[in-house]
């Protein structure tokens, strides 16, 4: 399929098939996908936490104000941002640009000290709402993802992240979790399946300048 095609595909699955399961090889495209999302200055605040465990599965349908689709689905995507944001994640972003492009200190040490003081500039509620968009961009990116790979998804803002973080243990990991987003296929009787998708025409949402 193209990639409109994949789009027009794509919608958020209200069942999943149980007996159906992600290859190995999916999954791993969807943490490549993760991995390379765009971020606010390259800076990756976040983590993904994959979760494959019925049993767990089953506990957060609870915390995720019983949407089935968390227990159904082959896997159960959570995305974090951290708590608290530490300056030495610059430190280390800088430290990984020089290992990987081999750049001079002297190149690399205006734009880290512009970076290092606009982190140190912001509280930790600024930089937390800051972490939190970008697991927006990540959301966006998974879902387009699993469009032309063709695995369905259902992404989640319904959830009470208190309860998943102290089920997953994030705090101890010093994260938080914002988004959740069950992966799998689609059952044959979803009732939304069939159904066209509701779009405004592009002339009502598309502002073009010439």
């Amino acid at each position: 399929m193209n990639t409109i095609k994949s789009l027009q595909w794509r919608y958020a699955v209200k069942k999943f098939n149980s007996e159906k399961q992600l290859s190995n090889s999916q999954i791993n495209t969807l943490k490549e996908a993760f991995n390379l999302t765009a971020t606010s200055y390259g800076l990756q605040p976040l983590k993904l936490v994959i979760v494959k465990n019925k049993t767990i599965q089953k506990e957060l349908v609870a915390h995720s104000f019983n949407q089935p689709q968390v227990f159904e689905a082959s896997h159960l995507l959570v995305i974090c941002v951290p708590k608290n944001y530490a300056i030495t994640e610059v430190e280390n972003y800088f430290n990984l640009v020089q290992k990987i492009r081999n750049t001079p200190q002297e190149i690399i040490k205006p734009f880290k000290d512009f970076l290092t003081q606009e982190i140190k500039n912001k509280t930790q509620e600024e930089l937390l709402l800051w972490n939190k968009n970008q697991a927006y961009l990540t959301l966006g990116n998974l879902l387009t993802v699993c469009a032309l790979e063709k695995i369905d998804a259902c992404p989640m803002e319904g959830f009470i992240p208190e309860k998943y973080d102290e089920i997953l243990h994030l705090t101890a990991q010093n994260l938080k979790s914002v988004l959740v987003l069950p992966v799998g296929f689609r059952a044959e009787d979803d009732y939304m399946k069939e159904l066209t998708k509701v779009r405004k025409n592009t002339t009502d949402t598309v502002i073009e300048i010439s």
